[in-house]
């Protein structure tokens, strides 16, 4: 008769470098195989896994030496099949320029140095702003900065007048 008993259970773990087996702690085993299965599955859904169910307790997270493992990677540089120039000229980069991020910084640098001129208490405006990324009001501002609404508006009125005058440039 046949003993099912689970706890007589080896746990191993294939070493493919060595070939030789090591023996583990269910704990280890367990981590190990939650491990190389997720890896596995990645590379399977991404295309570049191509190891057989039978052959997984080969796998052991080392895919770029791996028999089963296959490049299939596209660069933008190599030559369309219709000799038509490359891939990298018909793909859009929309990522900004140089230029345009040096443009940004300078304006949001000229333009927190505006708000100083107007305002002494800038600091804390543009924390408030950064406290409130979806949005906040002119009166709540005011309000948190305990300053009467309007006065407020007004400087705000003023600095905005200023911001046409930098986004136009």
């Amino acid at each position: 008769m046949k003993n099912n008993d689970n706890h007589s259970k080896q746990y191993r773990i294939f070493d493919r470098l060595t070939h030789s087996w090591y023996e583990v702690t269910p704990e280890q085993y367990k981590e190990f195989d939650q491990w190389r299965t997720n890896l596995r599955k990645r590379e399977q859904y991404w295309g570049r896994c191509f190891c057989p169910r039978d052959k997984w307790w080969l796998c052991d997270g080392n895919c770029l030496d791996c028999e089963f493992h296959t490049r299939n990677e596209v660069s933008l540089d190599n030559p369309l099949p219709d000799g038509e120039g490359t891939l990298g000229d018909y793909v859009p980069d929309d990522k900004p320029t140089p230029e345009e991020i040096t443009a940004d910084r300078d304006l949001l640098e000229r333009l927190i140095n505006c708000l100083h001129e107007i305002d002494p208490e800038a600091d804390r405006i543009i924390q408030i702003w950064l406290d409130h990324p979806e949005g906040i009001s002119d009166r709540k501002v005011a309000e948190l900065l305990g300053r009467k609404q309007r006065t407020f508006a007004d400087e705000m009125k003023k600095f905005r007048g200023k911001f046409k005058d930098f986004r136009n440039n």
